[in-house]
């Protein structure tokens, strides 16, 4: 499947997109809870949790449920906790996905602008991507504190379609969460997905991008 039109600029989401994170996240959340006195989780758990930014994460992990909120008081002794584990263990324990060092030299090679676009507090985002080799290969990164306002709203995307002079029609989301394609429509870009990461269990061709390939390397037949 290939798209309609070429985009000029490329945003791809962060974790479960370009990186697999969890195995840091998880370690980190079950650290916490220890510390709190608690059962740990386990990677497969924490798994279906990860995507909201890491608030949202400790949220769940004190909660077990995607959206309940735990009492102000249990949350503000956990995430110090959580905060400082991330800190230092940021991506020690991940990996970049298959393909993706592939996808992005493919559209930097034919002259995409391409962004990284998360969640994730810039603290931990840059670290991360230069950890992983990867950051000096994006002209934009918009963390999760950048602007007011996360995904699913569309305004990181807008933000970095405005930062690199595109208008939307001419921009394209890769993600791997429903957040990623609620985003993308709402900011009028067109939007791909990859079903490997993490959507909370569901599978993203449910959200009805506008493709699913199974690697960024696959870019280079869509684009």
């Amino acid at each position: 499947m290939a798209l309609n039109g070429k985009p000029k600029l490329v945003l791809i989401d962060l974790d479960g997109t370009l990186v697999d994170s969890v195995p840091d996240l998880a370690y980190c959340v079950d650290e916490m809870m220890k510390v709190l006195g608690k059962a740990p989780w386990g990677i497969d758990k924490v798994r279906t949790w990860v995507g909201n930014g890491v608030d949202r994460l400790v949220m769940r992990a004190l909660t077990d449920t995607l959206w309940d909120d735990p009492s102000e008081e249990v949350f503000n002794q956990a995430q110090p906790i959580f905060m400082d584990l991330y800190a230092k263990n940021t991506s020690g324990r991940s990996c970049l996905y298959d393909g993706v060092v592939e996808g992005i030299d493919y559209l930097k090679a034919n002259g995409f602008k391409v962004g990284c676009v998360t969640n994730k507090a810039e603290a931990f985002t840059v670290p991360l991507l230069k950890d992983m080799g990867i950051f000096n290969k994006f002209d934009i990164v918009v963390s999760g504190d950048t602007t007011p306002k996360k995904k699913p709203d569309p305004m990181p995307l807008l933000y970095a379609a405005e930062k690199m002079g595109e208008q939307p029609a001419d921009c394209l989301m890769v993600g791997d969460s429903m957040h990623d394609v609620e985003a993308a429509r709402n900011a009028g870009f067109a939007v791909v997905s990859v079903p490997y990461g993490y959507n909370h269990g569901i599978d993203i061709r449910e959200a009805n991008p506008d493709a699913v390939i199974d690697s960024l390397a696959e870019l280079k037949n869509l684009i």
